[in-house]
This record gives structure tokens, sequence and C-alpha cells, in this order.
């Protein structure tokens, strides 16, 4: 009797975070289709032009012709929400990629080489991961100038480091399967070994951390622009929205409050995708990539 009571104990905790993980990637993946329809169509869709300037209705209150009020230059605040989704889902996505593209090479050479080239390269990375990552990039950014791509450039360069030791742990881990080995026995090129056998082994977990690090980057992009040191005026996008709306905040909240609660959106939904994905992926064998 005890048995059966753990074995359902087991089955509804199991049943009940099954549904969690759906319940949050569906949430996730519904909001962050909305942004995607937004990035790709958001200047056809938008009610009115995102720079065009009304100073007769600077700071006026949300209306049928402007849905969330507008700027302190008379802009529709919703068109410039819009349209600056692509601009700051864009970034982000271009950071994450020109991270991948020296963190995955990277860990790939230092976990199959070994010796003297994991040793260097790990180095290396240390060297990077000294560094707190937000002066890094400020770093980078001061030298290359203040704009949208400094602040790509800045932060992949100071966040690769630790996605390349992820790399490197999951394919040695990878590297030590049973089957792995054996292909290595049978005379696959390494190339082959790792197009087939380790690249679909921690491809899976990188895309999990991948989703979970866009919020991260989403938010550090937006920070930047906010300082003045990423998008540059008169772009439309979140962080230079907030940067731009900081001096009338006690006049009118809401051109504050707009950019911020899109900011925070973003973020939870690529929060909420990532942990669906990690929950779906906990359910699968190691070997079943």
């Amino acid at each position: 009797m005890a048995y059966v009571d753990t074995t359902s104990s087991l089955l509804i905790s199991r049943g009940t975070k099954l549904i969690k993980g759906r319940t949050s990637f569906l949430l996730g993946g519904f909001f962050l289709s909305v942004f995607i329809v937004l990035a790709i169509g958001g200047e056809a869709l938008a009610p009115n032009s995102p720079n065009q300037i009304d100073l007769l209705h600077r700071l006026s209150a949300p209306s049928l012709t402007y849905p969330l009020g507008t700027d302190h230059l008379g802009r529709c605040i919703l068109s410039r929400l819009m349209v600056g989704t692509s601009l700051s889902l864009g970034t982000a996505l271009a950071t994450a990629g020109l991270i991948l593209a020296i963190a995955l090479p990277v860990g790939l050479l230092a976990a199959l080489c070994k010796g003297w080239v994991d040793a260097v390269l790990m180095r290396v990375a240390d060297i990077f991961l000294a560094f707190p990552m937000l002066v890094f990039a400020l770093a980078i950014i001061g030298y290359l100038g203040a704009s949208l791509t400094s602040a790509v450039v800045g932060v992949a360069l100071a966040w690769w480091p630790s996605l390349a030791r992820l790399v490197r742990t999951l394919t040695l881990d990878a590297a030590s399967k049973q089957y792995v080995l054996a292909s290595r026995q049978c005379g696959l090129k390494p190339l082959t070994i790792i197009r087939r056998h380790i690249l679909p082994q921690i491809l899976p977990p990188l895309l999990v951390v991948l989703s979970l690090e866009m919020a991260g980057l989403l938010l550090v992009l937006s920070s930047l622009s906010f300082l003045g040191l990423g998008a540059q005026p008169p772009a439309a996008e979140w962080g230079a929205m907030l940067n731009e709306a900081r001096p009338f905040f006690a006049e009118r909240p809401s051109v504050v409050l707009a950019p911020g609660l899109v900011i925070t959106l973003a973020v939870l939904s690529f929060n909420l995708v990532g942990e669906g994905i990690r929950n779906q992926l906990d359910k699968r064998k190691p070997y079943q990539w």
C-alpha cells in the first residue's frame, strides 16, 4: 500500500511539473510570438510614424490618436515601442549569435585538443573573466565609440568566456560516451564525430542556456542604451526611450512606464520559454538528443 502511495505521489509530482513546464513554455511562447510579429511588421502595424514630431501634443495623455500618449517631442509612444521591437530584440539576438560564434569553437577546441591548447584557451578565458563584465564592455564601447554596434561587440567580448567554459564541459562529457569512443576506433574523422555525435548532445542544453541568457543580454543592452552608450537618438530602442523619458517621469509617468513594462515582459518571455525548454529536455535521456 505504501508503495502504491509513493508511486502515485511521484506520478502526480511529475505530472504537475510537466504541466507547469508546458504552461510556462506556452505562455512565454505566446508573448515571444507577439514580439516576433512586431519585430517583423511593427512599422506597418504602427498607428503613427515613430519619428513624427508634434510639439502641440507633447506629453499628451493616451487617446485614440495616441493610444499610449506621446513623449516630450510629441512622438507616439506606442508606435515607437512597436517599431523599436526589431531593434531591441535584433541586437540581443545578434549579440547571442556573436557570443555563440566565439564560445562554441573555443570550447570545442579546448575539450578535444586538450594539452597546451586547452591550457592556453582557458587561460585566455580566465583573463577575460578577471574583469567585471560591465566594466570590460564599457571599456570596449569607450574605445570603439558609443553606438549600438559597439554595445553588441563589447557585450559579446565580455560574455563569451563563461559560455566557452560550459561548451568545454559539455564536450568533455559528450566525448566520453561509449559510442563516441567507438566511432573514433572505427576511424571516423574528427569533424564527422563532432557533427554527428558531439554537437547533437551539446546543442540542446546550450539552447536552454542561450534562451535564458537572452533575457540578461536584453537587459544589459537596454541598460547601455539607457546610459547613452548604445542606441543613439532618434532610434526607437527601448532602453534609449527610457533614457529620453527619464527627465519627464514626474510630469508624465507613462513615458517611462511603457518602455519599462515592455522590457520586463520581453525578459519574462525569454525566461518562461527557457524554463519550458529545460523542463522538456529534462525528460529525455542523455543519448536521445
